[in-house]
Formats: structure tokens, C-alpha cells, sequence
């Protein structure tokens, strides 16, 4: 005869025992994953920080080399301004001198041309005040119809060699260049004297005296037209001709 086992239904414990069992690995495997998410998470966090400060070094250290370029070429554009400035004020020195120099040479050569010209007025004035120096030499008869210094210069015309036809050339000329003023000057060119001597220190040449002696200027005279001309005529011909002689 064979038994056969027969199975008793399940009691209710055992059902509750099992369903907890399932629900419970279910619960574990739930945790399990919500825990792996939750870890990933933070890892991920984690992670998002260190990315970050590392951007944030990259960037730190690139303003690092943009203020380093900045601050170099301020720094040029410093010295090429003050090397700008030192140029300018090395020109504006340089000109300044120059036109210190220049106004102090216009200074000096004004100062002695106002000293000069006192310097003649004042000779002028002596010449003036003193008159002139009186003639000691013969005069011919044939030159008593003149006075003053043209009767000198008619005897000394005579007494140089000239003929006496000579004279009324030789007193055209003179008067015309001075009107026989042993005192005349031309102040634009410096001519001097009855023969308008230019400048008047030749005469020196006939005599220490020649600014005060009608004498010396016209023995002078008579040399310079012998010399260039040959006779007072011929003188008085160039003159007439080209305005001077």
C-alpha cells in the first residue's frame, strides 16, 4: 500500500513569512539602487568642484597674464613719453638759447652802433664848435674873385698843375657833391668832406687833419681826379654822365 504524503495547506504564518522575504529583497535591491544613484551623485559632485576650480586657476592665471602685458605696455608707453618729453624740453632749451643768443647779439651790435654814433655827433659837434682849420698858403691873384675854400682850391688847383680853365669844372663838380662844405656827410653812405671822400679816412692819406682842413681835403681831391681822370673837366664830364665820379 502506498502512502502517499498529503500536503496540508500553508498556514497563514508561513504566507506572511514569505511575502516579508520577497518585499524584503525587494526593499534591499530598491536601496541598493537608490544608494548607487545617491553615490554617483556625489561623486558627480564631487567631481563638479574640482572641474571647477580648476577652470577657475586656468582663468586666475590668464588675468595674471593679461594684467602682466597690461602693466608692460603701460610701462613702455611711460618711457616713451617721458623720452618725448626730455626731447621737448631739450628742443625748447636749445631754442630758447638760441634766441637769447641771438637777441644779446643784436643787443651788443645796437649798443655799438648807438656808442659809434655818439661817438661821431660828438666829433661833429667839436668840429662844429672849433671851425675850420685856417689856410697859410699864397693865393694867386687870378683866384681873389673866389672865397672861402674855393679860393683855396683854386690855388691849390694852380699850385698841382692845372690850368686855370680848369676851375669852373673843378667848382661845378665840388658843389654839386657838397657845396664845398669841408663839414658835408652823406650819413647813408659815409662820404666826407669837400671831395665826398667815401669813406672820409682816405683823406688821411693827405693829412692827420683831413676832418677839419679844407686844405687836406681838396689836395686830396685833386690826387684822387688826376688820378682816375686825369683833369677836373673829364671829372666833371663822367659825373654829368653817370651822376657820381
Amino acid at each position: 500500500m502506498v502512502f502517499r504524503e498529503h500536503h496540508r495547506p500553508p498556514t497563514k504564518g508561513c504566507f506572511v513569512n514569505g511575502l516579508l522575504s520577497r518585499v524584503g529583497v525587494r526593499s534591499v535591491s530598491v536601496a541598493l539602487l537608490i544608494a548607487g544613484v545617491a553615490g554617483g551623485a556625489y561623486l558627480g559632485r564631487d567631481h563638479e568642484p574640482q572641474r571647477l576650480s580648476t577652470r577657475v586657476s586656468v582663468s586666475a592665471a590668464q588675468v595674471d597674464v593679461d594684467d602682466m602685458q597690461l602693466l608692460k605696455l603701460r610701462q613702455r608707453d611711460h618711457v616713451a613719453a617721458r623720452a618725448w618729453q626730455r626731447q621737448a624740453e631739450g628742443d625748447a632749451a636749445e631754442k630758447a638759447s638760441a634766441e637769447a643768443k641771438t637777441a644779446a647779439t643784436k643787443a651788443h651790435d645796437l649798443d655799438t652802433k648807438m656808442a659809434e654814433e655818439k661817438k661821431a655827433a660828438a666829433e661833429r659837434k667839436k668840429l662844429e664848435s672849433g671851425g675850420p682849420v685856417p689856410y697859410t698858403g699864397p693865393i694867386p691873384a687870378s683866384c681873389n674873385e673866389y672865397s672861402g675854400s674855393r679860393k683855396i682850391g683854386c690855388a691849390l688847383m694852380l699850385d698841382a698843375g692845372f690850368g686855370l680853365d680848369q676851375f669852373p669844372c673843378l667848382d661845378k663838380l665840388w658843389k654839386k657833391e657838397s657845396g664845398w662844405n669841408y663839414r658835408a656827410e652823406n650819413r647813408s653812405s659815409g662820404a666826407y668832406g669837400i671831395p665826398q671822400a667815401l669813406p672820409g679816412k682816405k683823406m688821411a692819406s693827405a693829412g692827420a687833419d683831413w676832418q677839419t682842413n679844407p686844405a687836406t681835403q681838396i689836395k686830396w681831391g685833386l690826387g684822387y681826379i688826376e688820378g682816375r681822370y686825369d683833369t677836373p673837366c673829364k671829372a666833371w664830364t663822367h659825373s654829368e654822365n653817370v651822376g657820381s665820379y
